[in-house]
C-alpha cells in the first residue's frame, strides 16, 4: 500500500471535509508496473454527488479578482514545492517514469501561473463607442457551478487545465477523477485543504461510479457547465444528456494525429521529435502521433534512424532510474496495442522494431515493447483507430496533396505535425489539415499560454490561453443611460 504525507485521507472531499462513500464500498487502485494494490478509494455515487453539488451551489458567492489571483499563485507554488512527491504518486498509479511525472506537475503548475498572471482579462471593459445615448460595459460573470471530469492519462495535467480557469472565473466545482488514477488528485486536494483558505464547498472531489456521478452532474439544473476530457463516444453521450438544461460543454475528445515528414525535413530532428512525442506516457496521450507519413525520398533513411532510436529505449518500472517508457495502464489497453500490431502484420505490414504480438502477454506484465511497423495502409486498424500505445505505423507518400488528403482521412481533428524546411509547403499543408493543433518542425503538445482543442469530432471549446479562461464565464452587457 502506498504511504505519503499527501495521502493522509484516501477519501472524497465535500464541503471542506474528507468523506467516505455512503455505502462503505471501495475500489482498488493498482500499480500497473507490478499489479500490486496501492490503495482503496471510496466508491461514491449519486447521493454524494448531490451533496457536492449543493455545497458548490452554496459557495457560489463573489470573490474579488485579487483573492482569486492569490489562490492561483498559492496552488502554483504548492505544486512546485511538492513536485517530487506528487510525481512519485503519479508514477506509481499511472506508470509513467518519475522524471516525466514531475514534468507533468510542472506543466500543471503552469496553468495556475498563467491564469494568475492573466486574470485581469476578466475585469469589466467599457466600450469606446457610444450607442443609443448610452455607455456600454461588458462584464464576465462566472458560468456557475461546474462539473470537471478528467481521464487517467494525465492525472494532474488535465485537472489543472480545467480548475485553474474555473477558479480564475470564480466558479465552484465538483471534480471526478478517473478511477485508475485518483491518488494524484487526492494529493492536490490535500494541498488545497492545508495551504489555501478556500470557501467551504468551493472545490469538491467525488470518485467512483462514472454512470452515477456523471449522470447526476448532467441531470442537475444547478450544474451549468461540464468540462470533460475523454472519448468521443462519451462526449456524444454528454451532448445528448446536456439538452434538457442546455448546459455549456467543454469537450476534449479523441484523436488520430498524423505526423508528416517531407523529404526536405531535418531527418535527425524529426525522428527525435517523433520519439519524444510518441512514447511520452507510453504512447497513451491524445496528442501523440498515431499515423506517420514519410515522403518516399526519405522513407528508408527516416525508418532506419527511427528504428535505431526506438530500439535504444528502456522499458520498465517508472520508479527505476533511466527508464524511458513505463507500463500501459491496464490489460485492455495492452491488448488493444497487441491487436493493432497483429492486424497490421496480417495485412502485409512488416515488423522492424519491437516484438511480435504473440511474444507478449498482458497476464505476465503490462510492459509493451516500443514497436515500429512499415508498409502500413489505411485499411489497417492502427490507421482507423487511436492506438493509445507505443506503436509507430509507417506510411509512405509521394506529394503534398496526397498527404493532406490522407491526413484528413479521419473523423478526428485534435493534433497534427508537419516537418519541412519549405515555408510555403508548410503553410499549404497546415492550412489544409483540419486539426486544432498543428506543430511545425516540432512534436510538442499544448502549453498553458496557448489555446488547445479539437476540430470535427475531437471536441468543443479550448483549454489554455485567454480562450481557456473565457470558457468558464458568461458575458453580460450593460448599457447605461443618463
Amino acid at each position: 500500500m502506498i504511504e505519503s504525507y499527501l495521502l493522509k485521507h484516501i477519501s472524497g472531499y465535500i464541503d471542506g471535509q474528507w468523506v467516505e462513500a455512503d455505502s462503505g464500498e471501495k475500489v482498488e487502485v493498482l500499480n500497473p508496473a507490478n499489479g500490486k494494490v496501492l490503495a482503496e478509494m471510496p466508491k461514491m455515487g449519486q447521493a454524494e454527488t448531490q451533496r457536492a453539488i449543493e455545497a458548490a451551489k452554496a459557495a457560489l458567492k463573489p470573490n474579488d479578482i485579487e483573492t482569486r489571483r492569490e489562490w492561483l499563485e498559492d496552488i502554483r507554488d504548492a505544486l512546485i514545492d511538492e513536485k517530487e512527491e506528487i510525481g512519485r504518486i503519479l508514477c506509481l498509479e499511472h506508470g509513467k517514469p518519475w522524471k516525466e511525472a514531475q514534468g507533468e506537475v510542472e506543466y500543471a503548475a503552469g496553468f495556475f501561473d498563467y491564469c494568475a498572471k492573466n486574470i485581469d482579462v476578466l475585469k469589466p471593459e467599457e466600450l469606446e463607442e457610444k450607442a443609443k445615448d448610452c455607455s456600454w460595459t461588458v462584464h464576465h460573470r462566472p458560468v456557475g457551478v461546474v462539473g470537471l471530469i478528467t481521464p487517467w492519462n494525465f492525472p494532474i495535467g488535465m485537472i489543472a487545465k480545467k480548475i485553474a480557469p474555473a477558479i480564475a472565473a470564480d466558479c465552484p466545482s465538483v471534480i471526478k477523477p478517473a478511477s485508475e488514477t485518483p491518488l494524484t488528485m487526492i494529493a492536490m486536494f490535500q494541498l488545497f485543504h492545508e495551504r489555501l483558505e478556500l470557501p467551504k464547498g468551493y472545490v469538491n472531489l467525488v470518485m467512483g461510479s462514472s454512470s452515477q456521478i456523471g449522470g447526476e452532474l448532467m441531470s442537475s439544473p444547478d450544474v451549468t457547465m461540464i468540462s470533460f476530457t475523454g472519448s468521443t463516444e462519451v462526449g456524444k453521450l454528454l451532448i445528448e444528456q446536456s439538452k434538457d438544461h442546455v448546459k455549456k460543454l467543454g469537450l476534449e475528445l479523441g484523436g488520430n494525429a498524423p505526423f508528416i515528414v517531407f523529404d526536405d525535413a531535418d531527418i535527425d530532428h524529426a525522428t527525435t521529435q517523433l520519439v519524444g512525442n510518441k512514447f511520452r506516457g507510453g504512447g497513451q496521450t491524445c496528442v501523440c502521433a498515431n499515423r506517420i507519413y514519410v515522403q518516399s525520398g526519405v522513407y528508408e533513411e527516416f525508418t532506419d534512424k527511427l528504428v535505431e532510436k526506438v530500439k535504444a529505449l528502456k522499458v520498465g518500472d517508472g520508479m527505476d532510474e533511466d527508464i524511458d517508457v513505463g507500463p500501459l495502464i491496464n490489460k485492455a489497453g495492452f491488448e488493444k496495442v497487441q491487436n493493432h500490431v497483429a492486424d497490421a502484420l496480417s495485412k502485409g505490414a512488416k515488423l522492424v522494431a519491437g516484438k511480435h504480438p504473440d511474444e507478449l502477454d498482458a497476464e505476465k506484465n503490462l510492459f509493451y515493447t516500443p514497436t515500429v511497423v512499415t508498409g502500413v495502409t489505411h485499411d489497417m486498424a492502427c490507421c482507423k483507430e487511436e492506438t493509445f500505445g507505443p506503436l509507430v505505423p509507417m506510411i509512405e507518400f509521394d506529394d503534398e496533396d496526397e498527404v493532406i488528403e490522407l491526413g484528413n482521412t479521419t473523423e478526428f481533428g485534435l493534433a497534427s505535425y508537419v516537418f519541412t524546411s519549405d515555408e510555403k509547403r508548410a503553410e499549404k499543408t497546415i492550412r489544409g489539415l483540419h486539426f486544432g493543433h498543428c506543430g511545425w518542425n516540432t512534436g510538442t503538445g499544448p502549453a498553458p499560454h496557448a489555446p488547445f482543442g479539437g476540430m470535427k469530432q475531437s471536441g468543443i471549446g479550448r483549454e489554455g490561453g485567454d480562450e481557456g479562461i473565457m470558457e468558464f464565464v458568461e458575458v453580460q452587457t450593460v448599457p447605461r443611460g443618463k
